[in-house]
Parts: structure tokens; sequence; C-alpha cells
């Protein structure tokens, strides 16, 4: 079994979420006591969000390759971030580290070509949603991307910041995800797929009738299929 290093604190609750699920996943498959065998890595998140409200992706980027390097020199196998939008720094990381990393945007791919989906509403922080770094890679497997209109990304931005990293998932907040993916429905959208790690906790499949991708479970088992691959 393959040892993976998960940069974490992303927010802590949606880390949380991974262990466990990673856990149960692989028990599932693998029977008796067998669990995973991860370290984790879980950065403030204050210092990120700092660096977020200056603009300065490079401060960003320095926790998050200080923080790799560090999972790399503890023995882990390859790595997993804890969050779409950190994937932005992928391509950077890949050359400066010798282990492979799960790259969350091409396992929400593999589950919307699945589901045969060619077009898709993304929700997400608004660096995901606006920049190319995770609309590039479902692109690249033909799948169209359509995000929220601007006053809907600001308020899901708030909403991330402000309600879901702190762990408050209001009814009167997930109603009006349900409308904005609705809104996205209408346009064309044949799935929404959930592009932070936080929205799986407050909005559920049961919810809503069009079909979601909940890139948290989805990199969770990416990363389990990695570690006990052959």
């Amino acid at each position: 079994m393959r040892t993976i290093g998960l940069v974490g604190g992303t927010g802590w609750i949606s880390s949380a979420e991974y262990y466990r699920i990673i856990n149960e996943e692989i028990n599932k498959r693998s029977g008796g006591l067998e669990f995973a065998r991860c370290i984790l890595y879980s950065l403030n998140y204050a210092e990120i969000d700092a660096f977020n409200k200056q603009n300065n992706k490079e401060g960003v980027y320095n926790l998050i390759i200080d923080a790799t390097l560090k999972l790399v020199g503890s023995g882990a196998d390859f790595i997993i971030l804890c969050a779409n939008t950190l994937h932005q720094f992928v391509d950077r990381l890949e050359q400066e580290i010798d282990v492979p990393i799960i790259h969350i945007a091409e396992a929400a791919a593999d589950e919307i070509r699945r589901k045969k989906m060619s077009k898709i509403g993304l929700l997400g922080t608004k660096q995901t949603m606006e920049m190319d770094f995770y609309k590039s890679k479902l692109k690249e497997r033909n799948i169209d991307v359509i995000v929220p209109e601007l006053s809907d990304r600001n308020f899901i931005q708030k909403t991330i910041s402000d309600e879901l990293l702190k762990g408050v998932f209001s009814d009167e907040t997930r109603y009006r995800f349900i409308e904005i993916c609705q809104e996205l429905n209408k346009r064309g959208a044949e799935g929404i797929v959930l592009g932070c790690t936080e929205i799986p906790l407050l909005l559920k499949q049961g919810d809503i009738s069009i079909p979601i991708i909940n890139t948290l479970t989805v990199h969770a088992m990416a990363a389990v299929d990695f570690a006990l691959k052959r």
C-alpha cells in the first residue's frame, strides 16, 4: 500500500472528511483491520486567507510547497491537495517534487464522463470558477463548463469564507445554492460540479434533482485507487 500525503487545513472540516472516506474505503476494499497509510499536514487557513487578500499567490505557493516537501520528506508516495483551489499550483509543484499529485479536476472529469455528461455547471471559490486552471482540465476531456453570474459567484465566495470554512451550514444558504444550481441547469448544465470541498458538506444529492459531482468524494476515491494500485 502506498502512503498518501494529504495537504489539508483548507479547510480542516473537509480534510477530516478526506481522512474518514479514505480510511473507510480502504477498509471496505481490503477488509480486516486494514486502513490507510497516510500523513496529514494541516495548514493554518488564516495564513492562506491573508495572502489571498493581498493577492499574493507567491505567499500561498510557498505555504503549499513547504507542506508538500515535508510530506514527501516524511515518506509520502504521492500527494493529495485537499482543496480544489490549490490545484492552480499543481503544474509548478510537479516541477519541484518527485512524487505524483492526484489532480482533483481530473478525478472530477472521470466521474463526469462516467455519468455521460458533456456540459456542467461549476461551483467553487471565485478563483476556481474564474481562473482557467480547473476549467481547462475539464475542457481537455471535451466537457463544457459554465459558471454562475458574478453576483452569485460573489455570494458563493462569501459563503465559503464566512460560513462553510467555520462549519456553519444553514438552510438559508442551502436554499440559495439550490437556486443557483437550478439556474445553471436552465442554462444547459447537465450536472453540477461541487468544486470546493466544503460545498458537499452543505449540499447533498438529495437536495436537488440535477446530478452532482462531489469532488471531495471522487478525489478521496482516486487517492484510494492509487494507494492500492499494484
